[in-house]
């Protein structure tokens, strides 16, 4: 019938209504719902008027005005939010539809959901979409997952909407149940180390070498040019150019230095932890955005702890000042590498626990476009783990060590820089003790273990007998002992 969409979508937020947009715009009519009326009715009059799209009023028209079997799109927050549209569809539905979250659930609700719905012959779909606003309009990277026949029947809406990149859309089917959504929060996990290291590379201009805003913002905008070359670098040299209205000052001088977050990447580290992976550089930004929120303590502590004394005492001149940006350059580049291996570390080590099988060049490729992390450095990722997909970590492919190895002086030169002058670079010292100790062939956690079976009975490993397994030794006795030799 004339009023039969393709496709549907609840949850009319910026996001929605764009995504919306972008897939009438590629020729897919579609239906749109959300639970407050008045926000379809000043959509379909509003940014959608003359678009191939259909406003209902409640849930029963609309799965009525779609086509079968039925593609649903859920924009809505995530947690319960999405569980109660779910139920409030449920009746209206039959076997073969399909539900896509397209939102940031937790892979695990998205397992359970699945699950869930499979048992009533209704597929789910979990697609990570990333890439704001703007990327929901014109073209968002997108991260699929759940059942394959099922990817399949949305593929070519997804491929249509998607960010176009020279070898092709940024959509990719990463495998079974929640493995969209494990991909979306590690993506954003990196996304909070990446925003991290750019903002203490910043405080070092800012305080350690007294650059003002404008100063700064051209730095970045010529580093752009180069290898750091990504959306969050070309945004950083944006936001710096704005002046206030009412003040006349640099915006970003203004806002207060309180930053919020929205749990995922508190979310990427939980995972890390339960499966033994290690993603310092990403647990140091979440640790720094704990501690922009403590502001009144900070204040009172800088009163008493000396604050910005040690920082404003040591002025440079403009060779150093020079050498010190150069410095932060290649800091940043290396500690960026070591961001997106921990990432991709941990997505590989996710895809062999739940056996997903996920594609780590594929994964890489996805994000070159569209996404709030895209940089130039991604197709470098891409080819790294397309030459060997069992890469265990992304330091140990060739041309990545290279580089950083060679960006190694240059790295401390900046972390030193910093600690001398009391500027927190929490993200910097991470990535670069991360890229210490794993190539550190011995590390000094022997101790700990002694320490640990001493203590606890919790054993240890010979250097010089690895087959002889789990060893305990009665340390007190050796003690004693060695006390009655000496004597």
């Amino acid at each position: 019938m004339a009023d039969t969409a393709k496709i549907g979508l609840i949850g009319l937020g910026v996001m929605g209504e764009n995504l919306a947009l972008n897939i009438a715009r590629n020729g897919y009519k579609i239906a749109v719902y959300n639970r407050s009326v008045d926000k379809v009715d000043a959509f379909v009059a509003g940014h959608a008027k003359d678009q191939p799209i259909i406003g209902c009023r409640d849930e029963k028209s609309f799965v009525a005005c779609l086509e079968k079997p039925r593609k649903i799109i859920l924009l809505v927050k995530a947690g319960d939010a999405v569980d109660q549209t779910i139920a409030k569809l449920l009746p209206d539905l039959e076997k073969g539809d399909i539900i896509i979250d397209g939102g940031n659930s937790h892979f695990t609700d998205t397992q359970r959901r699945e699950r869930e719905l499979k048992e009533k012959g209704i597929f789910l779909i979990g697609s990570g979409v990333s890439g704001g606003e703007e990327g929901a309009l014109w073209g968002p990277s997108l991260m699929p997952g759940g059942d394959k026949s099922a990817y399949e029947q949305i593929k070519p809406i997804w491929e249509a909407i998607a960010a176009q990149v020279n070898d092709g859309p940024c959509v990719t089917y990463l495998g079974p149940d929640g493995a969209g959504h494990f991909v979306k929060m590690v993506h954003n996990g990196i996304e909070y180390g990446d925003m991290q290291l750019i903002a203490e590379v910043y405080d070092v201009m800012r305080r350690g070498l007294s650059m003002p805003a404008r100063e700064i913002a051209d730095v970045f905008e010529e580093w752009n040019k180069g290898i750091l070359n990504s959306f969050l670098i070309e945004i950083t040299a944006k936001i710096l150019t704005v002046v206030d209205p009412e003040t006349k000052k640099a915006l970003v001088d203004v806002i207060l230095d309180k930053a919020g977050q929205k749990g995922t990447g508190k979310w990427t580290s939980e995972s890390a932890l339960e499966l033994g992976i290690t993603i310092p550089t990403i647990d140091s930004a979440l640790t720094a955005r704990g501690l922009s929120a403590m502001h009144a303590m900070r204040q009172e502590a800088s009163k008493i702890l000396g604050g910005d004394s040690v920082s404003n005492e040591k002025a440079v001149d403009s060779k150093t000042k020079t050498e010190v940006l150069r410095a932060l350059h290649d800091a940043l580049y290396a500690s960026k590498v070591c961001s997106y291996a921990q990432g991709m570390a941990l997505i590989k080590e996710g895809s062999d626990h739940y056996k997903w099988n996920i594609d780590l060049s594929e994964s890489a490729r996805i994000w070159k476009g569209g996404c709030i992390i895209r940089a130039e450095l991604l197709e470098k990722i891409r080819a790294a783990f397309a030459r060997r997909a069992d890469l265990p970590n992304l330091l140990m492919d060739t041309d990545f060590a290279k580089t950083v190895v060679s960006f190694e002086e240059h790295w401390r030169k900046a972390v030193i820089f910093a600690v001398e002058r009391g500027i927190p670079v929490p993200a910097l010292s991470a990535s670069l003790a991360y890229f210490d100790s794993l190539r550190s062939a011995a590390l000094p956690q022997n101790l700990t273990q002694a320490q640990r079976d001493f203590f606890g009975a919790h054993t240890y490993e010979r250097v010089d007998a690895p087959d002889r397994g789990f060893m305990h030794t009665d340390w007190i006795s050796l003690m004693k002992e060695k006390a009655v030799a000496k004597s």
